[in-house]
């Protein structure tokens, strides 16, 4: 019997790359799609040559084929560091909007369930906090970091329209801050710049006075939230993050201490719109998915670094 098929856009990313892997230990054939802007294809080289494996070098910005049946679309495609979408700006917003559209539109033809990666960026610099998903968010659409903020926020609008209009069966997961195994050194957030300054025994740049707030996701327990959300029957968006809340300053100090680097931190203006909190309220996923997470942040920042030391120091 022929394996169900799975197409995944951004799949050579940090994010796409490990459902590559979880999705193919669940016995699907998976199509990685990416047009390896923001992704690496060393993160899939271990798959290639599998038969249930195959690798499309395509911007699904444009117009997206693929042949025979589909079980899933996995629509992980887009910058999603400050540094990337502040360099790709007009990128980020067609991802999120005609990559979306052309990925909604494959879903219709070829009457696949379609998961939606959105992200906490939706709530903008929040007004309420831990966030729920009934929160609308407080966004400047015109401010830098717009480019990314809106096109998620859009990308949800039109996957909904989809979902009531057309009866698409759609699942929308906003992803809060995660980490862990092939992360970028150059991404530009907190975790992997940290690591990276510690780990050469440089100084730690934090922005603003390092009193803002973030939530770290190990990226083992966010595969498992979004796979039960596949899976499961509901169709809104359902926020997946660990709701154990640091300082950037103890996450600097935190990474310090873990490395034991020479290492202090130093402080720099806080970028414009740059959230002054970011906590998940999970209590949806565990209701809807009986999902929570399990990796404790040092647990998961032990493994992390391991795979930071091999790439900074090597």
């Amino acid at each position: 019997m022929a394996k169900e098929k799975v197409l995944i856009t951004g799949g050579a990313g940090f994010l796409g790359s490990h459902l590559c892997d979880r999705l193919i230990s669940e016995g699907f054939r998976v199509i990685a799609m990416d047009n390896l802007l923001t992704g690496d294809i060393q993160n899939i080289e271990h798959l290639m040559g599998r038969t249930d494996f195959e690798f499309l070098h395509h911007n699904v910005s444009n117009y997206v084929h693929i042949a025979g049946d589909l079980k899933y679309i996995m629509h992980f495609a887009s910058p999603a560091s400050p540094i990337d979408y502040l360099k790709m700006p007009i990128q980020t917003m067609k991802v999120g909007s005609l990559g979306t559209l052309n990925c909604l539109g494959l879903a219709k033809a070829k009457k696949a369930r379609i998961l939606i990666a959105s992200t906490s960026e939706v709530y903008g610099d929040p007004l309420e906090h831990p966030q729920k998903e009934n929160y609308w968010g407080n966004v400047n659409p015109i401010g830098p970091r717009g480019v990314y903020d809106e096109a998620k926020r859009f990308q949800e609008a039109l996957t909904m329209a989809y979902h009531r209009f057309h009866g698409l069966e759609t699942r929308i997961v906003r992803i809060f801050n995660t980490f862990g195994p092939r992360m970028r050194l150059d991404d530009g957030r907190a975790l992997p710049a940290f690591i990276s300054q510690a780990l050469r025994n440089e100084d730690l740049t934090a922005f603003g006075d390092g009193s803002q707030t973030r939530s770290f996701t190990y990226v083992d327990d966010l595969i498992e939230g979004i796979y039960r959300l596949l899976l499961s029957d509901y169709p809104y968006p359902v926020n997946i993050g660990n709701s154990e809340e640091i300082t950037i300053k103890e996450f600097g100090e935190e990474i310090i201490k873990l490395t034991h680097s020479k290492s202090k931190i130093i402080y720099k203006d806080l970028p414009k719109d740059d959230p002054r909190q970011r906590k998940p309220d999970i209590s949806l996923a565990k209701k809807e998915l009986n999902w929570k997470p399990e990796y404790t942040r040092v647990e998961g920042l032990k493994s992390t670094l391991e795979y930071f030391k091999k790439k900074v120091l090597c």
